[in-house]
């Protein structure tokens, strides 16, 4: 059976709702790119769940009495990746829940012809902190070929793959079985996983090109 990495598909109606807001070809823009948003940030809390590092303090209530508490570690190091263009559109959902993020950008166009990523920019620097926690936003992995590229190069770059999370609207059988192949230890969450891919390498039943529907440029 071929190797593939964590992936978590959070059972949530809201995830759900938003998710069938994009799936369907009446959607607008504004709708579609609110929904995008909204997926971003659920989708972002069930990625940080376990992976924020938190430290035990104690706070004083307005009752005048000590409660414990946890806060996250504001020393913890965490730097968004998203990939270009389409990543963006998940930005802002994700941004709230990690407000000191760094943002990484790398950007990628798909070959129409191949069906290959090409790489056209690159913010990542020669050598990447260790102990960073990375989040890589990339709404459609159809092949995984665009993120086995991204993973690669964070790895040149001296990432720990274990502590990369990725947050995508949907991922194809055939996208799990490539990251896997080359990266099974990264962590994968998105809203569904679909079966196949039609022969342009869309994901079918999938939802289109996320980026030309987030952005208006269908």
């Amino acid at each position: 059976m071929p190797t593939q990495p964590t992936i978590t598909v959070p059972d949530h109606p809201l995830i759900a709702d938003a998710l069938a807001t994009c799936r369907d070809k009446d959607t607008g823009t504004v709708a579609f790119r609110a929904a995008v948003v909204s997926l971003g940030r659920w989708l972002g809390y069930e990625a940080c769940r376990d992976w924020l590092p938190t430290l035990e303090t104690r706070v004083e209530t307005p009752t005048g009495a000590t409660a414990f508490a946890r806060r996250v570690d504001e020393h913890a190091n965490v730097e968004i990746v998203p990939i270009l263009r389409a990543g963006l559109a998940l930005v802002e959902g994700v941004l709230p829940l990690l407000p000191a993020a760094k943002i990484l950008h790398v950007g990628y166009r798909r070959d129409e012809e191949t069906a290959r990523a090409v790489c056209y920019l690159t913010g990542l620097p020669e050598q990447l902190p260790t102990g960073t926690r990375y989040l890589i936003l990339e709404p459609m992995l159809a092949t995984g070929g665009t993120l086995v590229q991204v993973l690669d190069a964070m790895t040149r770059s001296g990432a720990d793959v274990s502590s990369v999370r990725v947050l995508s609207i949907l991922a194809s059988q055939t996208a799990l079985e490539n990251i896997g192949a080359k990266h099974p230890s990264v962590s994968i969450f998105c809203a569904a996983v679909d079966p196949e891919l039609n022969e342009r390498a869309f994901i079918v039943p999938g939802l289109g090109d996320a980026g030309d529907r987030a952005f208006g440029t269908e």
